[in-house]
């Protein structure tokens, strides 16, 4: 007994330098900004930096870019949603990238991409949500602006407050002067107050108001809906709400009207059209084949 005691306590002893050894050079790996997983035709985008307010620095609105094209043309892609960690959805810019310490050439940088992500977004073929939990501030609060939808709950708020520390928000105005009246857009560029979730309702800035507890829900009950459409006619359609919005009216008309004749002529808006008539459920291909 006493021999294997002895046994026992030099494998021990043995074993604390090894386990050392192999937790030193297995070092965890870093932290991603974003997180990117995708099941049922949704894919989720999670902002991951609580710790800094999920700030869209450099890092995050790159690795934001690289989630938004991943695989972007699959047919099992139907929706992308973006959410975020911790109690502040997007607080914006982060400020010490746009200090002194970093040159012209950087903050262009920082801007230039901001608006390829920003304007990205819209020009993706599927429909882009922003579940918001927490607050939207600046580049963040253009972040919800520049989503084809936002689900919010209760508790968000959403303020462009660069004004207070002398950084006009001024590429935020062009998301926020597309999606809210202009009087209630330059109030918060003027003030930086911010609205409430139902305030933000009110005026258009999201879609709709839930409480906490249902936001996920919520979001992906909207997200299950769209997923049963054919992803090349919406492709198409949010295509065209876009392109005929910056036009007059005779020209909106003109420009939608030729893409009707056009969705007409897709597999899947004949598909649809025959489903109906035939009172069944249409079968999708997703393609941008046209019907032969």
């Amino acid at each position: 007994m006493a021999a294997a005691a002895r046994l026992w306590r030099l494998r021990r002893r043995l074993a604390g330098p090894v386990a050392a050894a192999c937790s030193s050079s297995s070092a965890a790996p870093p932290e991603q900004l974003t997180l990117r997983r995708q099941a049922e035709g949704v894919r989720n985008i999670v902002l991951n930096n609580p710790k800094k307010r999920n700030a869209l620095s450099l890092s995050m609105l790159q690795a934001l870019k690289e989630d938004l094209l991943h695989d972007i043309k699959s047919k099992e892609l139907r929706v992308i949603v973006i959410s975020a960690e911790g109690p502040v959805f997007c607080s914006g810019h982060d400020l010490k990238e746009l200090s002194s310490e970093d040159d012209v050439k950087h903050h262009s940088q920082v801007f230039a991409i901001c608006a390829e992500v920003m304007t990205l977004i819209q020009k993706l073929p599927v429909p882009v949500i922003a579940q918001v939990n927490g607050l939207a501030t600046a580049a963040g609060c253009q972040l919800v602006a520049s989503c084809d939808i936002a689900v919010a709950s209760e508790k968000s708020q959403f303020a462009t407050p660069g004004v207070n520390i002398g950084l006009f928000c001024s590429t935020p105005a062009v998301a926020l002067g597309r999606s809210l009246p202009r009087k209630v857009a330059l109030e918060m560029l003027f003030t930086g107050e911010p609205l409430s979730a139902h305030e933000a309702l009110m005026h258009g800035l999201v879609s709709k108001v839930v409480p906490e507890d249902k936001l996920e829900e919520e979001t992906m009950r909207i997200s299950r809906k769209i997923c049963k459409s054919s992803k090349s006619v919406l492709a198409l359609g949010k295509a065209t709400f876009y392109r005929q919005m910056a036009q007059d009216l005779d020209t909106a008309y003109k420009i939608t009207s030729q893409v009707m004749v056009d969705n007409l002529t897709l597999r899947d808006g004949q598909e649809g059209i025959e489903a109906f008539i035939q009172k069944r459920k249409p079968v999708w291909s997703h393609s941008q084949d046209e019907k032969k």
